[in-house]
């Protein structure tokens, strides 16, 4: 628990959450180690300050407090989760003396509530652990182990990373926002350049495209880049070639001498997906939605192994998984296909730009 708890519900929240995570395993800790898995962090409504985490794999949840009634509850709370740098923000609205709603919001746009009633404490905090307690635990993918040992004959490219780039330019046509709504009218110009800063927004940085090379590696867009205008393989495209459960990283094969980018955080659930499925020639992950698709059930965090597993799980047990739509709960969907133009053709006319949230 981390910073100043300003009234009695905030010190019965803490206080109920604490027990509740003890009582299922969890080891409190007063001073935070480097390893610390999951903090709650309260923050001052009028100065919310982010949490310094010493390492990447901390998980952290935002908590405040208002009585400010609003129409717009995501547009009113969102602001505070970007300002405090969290994975997770709870947003606490006293109604009366008799509820309280608690509303959850991530960064990928996931929003869903829970109402506290006097005299229900221990549901409501078995409620609070559920929806929490797979995401904090949940174990991230995000370093790389990047290898000078890529083949000459493939620092410029071959039509794999020309393929990847035409259909770079086929999202960018298609016109999808990383957001289901208007983040400008949400945000305030400051906010909205921290926001791109964080998670790299620009041009058209969100989603991803990958596409298999052999049965041992495949090309994918790097991580934080413009994906209508893909050009240099160690920048734009780079070569996956497989992961490293020991150091926990994604392995990377680039040209030497060159400063590459990173790969993206969803390139375990990619590398996964191929492994097990040699049919499948290319994946494609958008932030938007089609109607009646299976879906995950947790909106783990990307990068993280649970995701992967979820999704490669409901790959595998659809119809055709080479040709396989899986929604990615609050945040998107991850596309399988024989190749990228395959993926284009069943999906053209078919996309919603807004995805469901819950």
């Amino acid at each position: 628990m981390n910073g100043n708890k300003q009234t009695p519900f905030l010190n019965w929240l803490a206080e109920g959450i604490k027990k509740e995570f003890i009582s299922r395993g969890y080891m409190f800790y007063h001073i935070p180690e480097e390893n610390i898995k999951l903090v709650f962090h309260f923050i001052d409504p009028e100065k919310p300050r982010p949490y310094r985490r010493k390492a990447q794999a901390t998980f952290v949840v935002s908590v405040m407090e208002t009585s400010e009634k609003s129409e717009n509850i995501h547009k009113s709370a969102y602001p505070y989760l970007i300002r405090s740098l969290a994975n997770h923000l709870m947003y606490i609205l006293h109604n009366d003396n008799e509820t309280t709603d608690i509303y959850f919001l991530t960064p990928e746009q996931g929003f869903y509530k829970l109402e506290y009633r006097k005299g229900e404490a221990a549901t409501f905090f078995k409620q609070i652990f559920e929806r929490l307690e797979p995401l904090a635990a949940s174990q991230l993918v995000i370093d790389n182990n990047f290898y000078d040992d890529l083949p000459e004959e493939m620092w410029n490219g071959d039509e794999i990373t020309r393929s990847l780039s035409e259909s770079g330019k086929k999202l960018d046509r298609m016109n999808l926002l990383p957001a289901p709504f208007p983040l400008e009218e949400y945000l305030t110009p400051r906010d909205l350049r921290h926001l791109k800063k964080l998670y790299g927004l620009g041009g058209l940085s969100y989603g991803n495209l990958s596409a298999r090379r052999d049965s041992e590696s495949f090309w994918m867009s790097a991580s934080g880049i413009n994906k209508a205008d893909m050009k240099t393989v160690g920048e734009d495209f780079l070569l996956i070639s497989g992961y490293d459960p020991d150091k926990n990283a994604m392995k990377v094969s680039v040209p030497p001498n060159i400063t590459p980018k990173r790969a993206s955080v969803d390139a375990i659930e990619h590398w996964m997906i191929y492994k097990e499925h040699p049919e499948v020639g290319a994946i494609v992950h958008v932030h938007a939605w089609m109607d009646g698709i299976k879906a995950t059930e947790i909106n783990y965090p990307c990068g993280t192994i649970e995701l992967a597993k979820t999704v490669a799980e409901l790959v595998r047990a659809s119809k055709e998984p080479s040709k396989a739509i899986i929604g990615l709960k609050n945040h998107g969907l991850t596309i399988t296909g024989a190749d990228l133009d395959d993926i284009f053709e069943r999906i053209e006319g078919k996309i919603i730009p807004q995805v469901p949230m819950s």
